[in-house]
């Protein structure tokens, strides 16, 4: 199913398809708006607390919106508690502190650029890890993709040398890579309601974080009113809200339509860090942006066609 008018009951709800509509606009919204708010938080608080604060707000949402449709945790005895660990350090603690550590030098948007490489990590990870192999359109969207991320790290005069703060920006695309072998591992984990794995997820990162920052960063802080507004806003909404939006998406219209959203994400990111937090335009990320874009894209192609062969 790659799209909502193969999905009868978004066809006989008159009201579905603009629902739908409104979803992934205020996914592209809040997953934009997430960079912006990272990029305000860490002038004052630590990355390691700003990541455990958002966790336990984005848990505690989960954990409750979970029970409320019928889902209780498993004991913990349960080998899917094992899995959701790992899966907790590679998709949320781990990403979540590379970001938050590289954006108190990194711009907003062009980190939002960078973590859009992660379909293109997806896919080397997929052809050595699982039976979905490269073909030439992904590997021809591979490397036009690759092309965008040099663009990015090469200072404006198009030297050899790096830009400055080519460190950050690794970090940035580690966490890129850390979201990709999140996929490959969640494929292979056992079968779980989305609701409810993604509660196991958020408890065990929310508990990992906290520990992390607690050795690493001292006491827990008490943010300034600006870090407080944004680590809420990135509890309740990137990391709660939107993972609720994210899965009523998939049940209604499959995963491919998550990624055509997730085309936006950087652009809106790009615009919100230039509007709230002063970031300046540079060339570079229009047209980095745009080859990643097509990389993307020649790169799902690649996968559709694989798929419509069958």
């Amino acid at each position: 199913m790659t799209d909502f008018e193969d999905n009868t009951p978004l066809r006989e709800t008159g009201m579905a398809p603009v629902t739908l509509l409104g979803a992934a606009l205020f996914l592209i919204l809040i997953w934009g708006s997430a960079f912006t708010l990272v990029g305000a938080a860490v002038r004052t608080l630590s990355p390691e607390w700003l990541v455990s604060y958002r966790m336990i707000i984005g848990a505690a949402l989960i954990v409750t919106y979970s029970r409320l449709i019928g889902h209780r945790l498993p004991p913990l005895k349960d080998v899917r508690w094992l899995w959701y660990t790992v899966i907790a350090i590679t998709g949320t603690s781990l990403p979540f502190l590379l970001l938050a550590t590289s954006q108190k030098t990194v711009d907003s948007g062009l980190a939002a650029i960078l973590v859009g490489t992660m379909p293109l990590i997806t896919i080397l990870l997929a052809h050595v890890f699982t039976t979905e192999k490269l073909t030439s359109m992904k590997l021809i969207g591979f490397l036009i993709g690759f092309v965008g991320i040099v663009i990015l790290f090469l200072p404006k005069d198009l030297t050899l040398s790096l830009v400055s703060d080519w460190k950050a920006q690794l970090l940035i695309l580690l966490g890129s890579f850390s979201y990709a072998a999140t996929t490959i591992i969640a494929s292979r984990s056992p079968d779980t309601p989305s609701p409810l794995a993604a509660a196991m997820m958020l408890i065990m990162g929310a508990g990992l974080s906290t520990i992390w920052a607690a050795l690493t960063s001292g006491p827990p802080p008490m943010p300034d009113k600006i870090a407080l507004y944004a680590t809420i806003g990135l509890g309740l909404g990137s990391t709660g809200i939107a993972t609720i939006t994210y899965l009523w998406v998939i049940d209604m219209v499959g995963p491919s339509v998550l990624a055509r959203i997730n085309y936006f994400v950087p652009a809106c990111s790009v615009v919100l860090g230039v509007i709230f937090l002063g970031e300046a335009l540079d060339w570079r990320i229009f047209v980095a942006l745009f080859v990643i874009f097509v990389g993307v894209i020649i790169s799902n192609m690649g996968r559709s066609a694989k798929t419509s062969g069958l």
